[in-house]
């Protein structure tokens, strides 16, 4: 009986790279990575308030497990003027990401437990990495206090009360450094943990609260967390499949 042939190179390694997804899939299922949305639901410092279980996606009945009423009325209108709805996609309160950040903060990264919180503390370039003495939970309990001071000194009202033109225009003078507060750096807040949250909610995987629908991924053309792609490795063209969550749920 003849021996059977050798495996090609490239088949072997169109097999590899087509397993890869699905090696990455089974490291989030044990839990293996450090990404903040995987770790064990940490409720020091929530009040007794039940958090959502990890695997549950967005609801309409939601209710904040971290934030007060006020903060969620400014967080829903902050991430609706960064990414708000239009005829392409959903916005990011329609995606549920207030519910991704909600559900953030019940994790050891809101709590700074996994950096160097230490001090020294100094006012260091970008590139030396975070080096204030606040956590995510105090970048955002202090962060959304002193907007909507801002907010009722320059106008009367907090953020969330405001003209959708206006607060685009607070937004994008935060980001300019032209609003700051004496508790925190403004400009810290909003581009390291407000608008990167955001992003991150918009287009995550529906287990953590946010991409309701997968809407976010079928928009952009994202197949989702399958399982592999072995059939595809050798085809030029688009990908024809919608969008499958890492439950193996289609969009």
């Amino acid at each position: 009986m003849p021996a059977p042939p050798h495996p090609r190179r490239r088949n072997i390694l169109q097999g590899v790279l087509a397993a890869l997804p699905a090696a990455a899939l089974a490291r989030h299922a044990d839990g293996q990575t450090t990404h903040p949305s995987e770790q064990p639901v940490n409720r020091d410092n929530l009040g007794g308030r039940s958090v959502p279980a990890a695997s549950q996606p967005a609801r309409d009945d939601y209710h904040p497990a971290f934030f007060t009423q006020a903060e969620w009325h400014f967080l829903n209108a902050a991430c609706d003027c960064l990414i708000p709805p239009d005829h392409i996609g959903p916005g990011a309160v329609q995606a549920g990401v207030p519910q991704y950040i909600d559900r953030q903060m019940a994790t050891p990264w809101a709590a700074g437990a996994e950096w160097y919180m230490q001090a020294p503390f100094f006012d260091a370039k970008p590139e030396f990495g975070y080096q204030s003495r606040l956590t995510p939970r105090q970048q955002y309990r202090l962060g959304i206090r002193a907007i909507d001071q801002a907010c009722r000194q320059e106008a009367g009202s907090p953020f969330a009360d405001m003209p959708a033109e206006h607060q685009v225009d607070i937004l994008r003078r935060i980001e300019s450094g032209a609003i700051t507060s004496p508790d925190l750096s403004l400009r810290l807040f909003f581009t390291s943990f407000l608008l990167a949250n955001t992003r991150e909610g918009y287009f995550c995987d529906p287990m953590y609260g946010g991409n309701r629908g997968m809407e976010a991924w079928a928009m952009i053309g994202h197949p989702g967390a399958r399982a592999d792609y072995l059939d595809w490795v050798g085809r030029d063209g688009p990908y024809p499949y919608g969008p499958v969550d890492i439950h193996g749920d289609d969009a």
